[in-house]
């Protein structure tokens, strides 16, 4: 009996934290990384606002550090033609399809009024590089936008 209660106490703490796969992605993407280029699926020149703050333009080049031992990071816009500065946020990554690696990205500025989230799919975390893949409806049309990084 009390193998089986050791046994069970066991799993129940190896249950509680987080999947193999998540700790490995807060691994690679704890640092510091560079916003390098924002595209759209369609063609053409859009009027978007990322993150309730900046423009395609302010954000590319912007420079992004992730601490995922407290899922907290910063992103600095460095253009000058811009509202420069630091934006503080929290991030969560959530495996959703362990076999095609699907993993849902959770990013909340935390300075922000209306207590806002945005999903991104993270489409590709490697050592030196990162794909993030947002889906928004635009007049009931899907319209996919594109952020690529690389690390510092």
């Amino acid at each position: 009996m009390r193998k089986l209660v050791i046994l069970f106490v066991t799993l129940t703490l190896l249950s509680c934290g987080a999947s193999k796969n998540i700790k490995a992605k807060h691994k690679i993407i704890k640092g510091n990384w560079t916003l390098t280029n924002i595209t759209f699926s369609k063609t053409g020149d859009y009027n978007v606002t990322f993150f309730n703050d900046t423009t395609k333009d302010c954000l590319e080049g912007s420079t992004w550090k992730f601490v995922p031992n407290n899922n907290t990071g910063v992103y600095t816009v460095n253009d000058t033609d811009c509202n420069e500065g630091n934006r503080d946020f929290i991030f969560v990554i959530q495996e959703v399809d362990p076999v095609s690696g699907y993993y849902d990205f959770l990013l909340k500025p935390k300075n922000n009024e209306d207590n806002l989230g945005y999903r991104i799919d993270l489409k590709e975390l490697t050592e030196t590089s990162m794909f993030w893949r947002q889906k928004i409806n635009v007049n009931g049309t899907p319209f996919l936008i594109n952020m690529q990084f690389l690390k510092q």
